[in-house]
């Protein structure tokens, strides 16, 4: 983006035709100046899954794909998720070829003090994390064979077997032994083979590779983690330290484990896309709810049996009447007030072509941008002109939030503010019609006041008091009217979120977002109040 968008409508990365460009010529120089295999290791900041396409469309998981990188780290998400956030790619170039690459997401240091050592050994990428909450002790990188959970490539191209086993170890103390354990998971984990590692010469003062031999074809198998390795490490002060037990192949085959679902949807699920899909089918749903049972009614409304089918529902009981029955009638008589179905049209209009809020969309003190549902209209010194679209699809943080749980509900609760009132309206007429007198009459009508007794009513004399209980009416009635304060108390919470940071002032004089919610809410609770004389 030209212009940067303040949190928190700057959840993804925003790449450009030019920038990916660079990326590609940057990687492919390094393929044409080595006349052997380069290992290329790329780092980022945001993932994939965060990180929205170019003007024409292009993405950095081709360019990674075609030039053969082997792994992608990244950060953004940090480590409060999840200290695991891996996804293996796999992607067809344009030439038919098959390409992969491994990303990880790095962590934080700010909050979780994380740290991660990356080795690279003879085109095998292997890591260890390590959390510097207190020192560092000992540590143990099994650079190859590496972990067939999360560090394999299933590329002939990139894989090679070989009969060697490398491992770095970072100590402050002199290592005095060093042996390596392979164990068979089909075998109750029994160890197969142990090994010593030696210490490999170089002129380095700190030496911390480990080296040995092995036989790699005793260890073909046809699972990716039937084999495991385990490597133990004793120093000068006699203290044993072992390494976390990992699977291998030495074929290079792999075992993803099935990720938390919270990590698929925050590592794996490309959110770009999840969000028009989100987005669209929200808004079609709301279209639908608005405009189908409007249709219905306006073809219903006046005729007589349409009346007689309505009573036949509220006499039989629950039981009798199959769900859709309820579904439809609901629906219908939540329409029939045009002056609030045409607020509530006009509204959801808006909301898809007109600005939702005002506020300061770059800095404290910065001019004031428009929140449209495409993203954010920024002034721009250059020319007069205005940067549209801008943070998009970043603003998913604030129209998701709102479509789902405000605009929404809000609809269902009025539907059902008047769907109540025609069913307390109905019963009551019914009630008046079957009274044999006008005594009857007026104890039926009493009795209109649900949940209130006469002994009750009589009790409180206060007006301000019947006037509440009237008001209150039903337990179904104020079921909605708690389910009304709940989705008023979740839109200020949103309100207020969005006034932290992007001004006070603005958001409370931008009625479509703040307001309009809730004076929708109010004039259906008041509107549905069933006065009984």
């Amino acid at each position: 983006m030209s212009v940067g968008i303040r949190f928190p409508a700057n959840l993804f990365g925003h790449s450009t035709d030019k920038r990916i460009e660079a990326v590609n010529l940057e990687l492919q120089y390094w393929t044409n100046r080595s006349n052997v295999p380069v290992t290329k290791v790329v780092f980022g900041h945001f993932p994939m899954s965060f990180t929205a396409s170019s003007e024409k469309g292009q993405r950095y998981e081709s360019v990674f794909a075609r030039q053969s990188i082997s792994a992608y780290l990244c950060g953004h998400l940090h480590a409060k998720v999840s200290k695991q956030l891996w996804r293996y790619h796999e992607i067809r170039t344009a030439e038919d070829h098959k390409s992969s690459f491994w990303e990880w997401e790095l962590g934080d240091w700010k909050d979780s003090r994380l740290i991660r050592i990356l080795a690279i050994d003879g085109g095998a990428v292997s890591f260890i994390d390590h959390t510097l909450k207190q020192a560092l002790e000992t540590s143990i990188l099994v650079t190859y064979p590496t972990d067939s959970r999360s560090m394999n490539i299933l590329d002939s191209e990139k894989w090679s077997m070989r009969n060697d086993i490398n491992v770095l170890i970072f100590s402050h103390q002199v290592i005095r032994n060093v042996s390596a354990r392979v164990f068979d998971s089909h075998s109750e984990f029994k160890i197969v083979e142990e090994i010593p590692l030696q210490l490999v010469a170089s002129t380095v003062t700190h030496r911390p590779l480990y080296h040995a031999k092995w036989n790699a074809e005793n260890y073909r198998s046809s699972s990716a983690t039937r084999y495991w390795l385990q490597v133990f490490v004793l120093d000068s002060h006699g203290l044993k330290i072992s390494s976390e037990q990992r699977p291998f192949s030495v074929e290079g085959k792999m075992a993803i484990p099935t990720s938390p679902w919270t990590n698929y949807l925050l590592f794996e699920v490309q959110w770009e896309d999840m969000y028009q899909v989100l987005l669209w089918s929200n808004l079609a749903f709301t279209i639908v709810l608005l405009f189908i049972p409007k249709l219905l009614y306006h073809f219903v409304r006046r005729s007589s049996s349409y009346q007689r089918w309505a009573l036949s529902i509220l006499s039989s009981p629950i039981q009798q009447r199959k769900a859709y029955f309820w579904l439809v009638w609901f629906l219908m008589e939540g329409t029939r007030s045009k002056p609030f179905w045409f607020s509530m049209v006009i509204y959801v209009l808006w909301l898809i072509e007109m600005p939702w809020f005002w506020g300061h969309a770059t800095s404290e003190n910065g001019e004031i941008a428009q929140m449209y549902l495409s993203g954010w209209s920024v002034p721009v010194h250059d020319g007069g002109l205005m940067g549209n679209k801008l943070s998009n699809p970043d603003v998913l943080v604030i129209t998701l939030p709102f479509l789902y749980l405000v605009v929404v509900p809000v609809i269902v609760l009025i539907y059902g503010l008047f769907a109540e009132n025609s069913i307390v309206f109905l019963r009551h007429r019914r009630r008046i019609v079957s009274s044999a007198d006008s005594a009857n009459m007026h104890a039926e009508s009493s009795i209109m006041l649900p949940v209130a007794p006469r002994a009750l009513l009589m009790k409180f004399t206060d007006k301000m008091v019947s006037m509440m209980i009237q008001f209150c009416g039903s337990w179904t009635r104020r079921a909605l009217l708690l389910s009304c304060l709940i989705t008023a108390a979740i839109h200020l919470k949103l309100c207020s979120k969005l006034m932290s940071a992007y001004g006070i002032v603005p958001i409370v004089l931008s009625p479509p977002l703040t307001w309009i919610p809730l004076l929708l809410l109010v004039g259906a609770a008041y509107c549905t109040v069933l006065h009984v004389d």
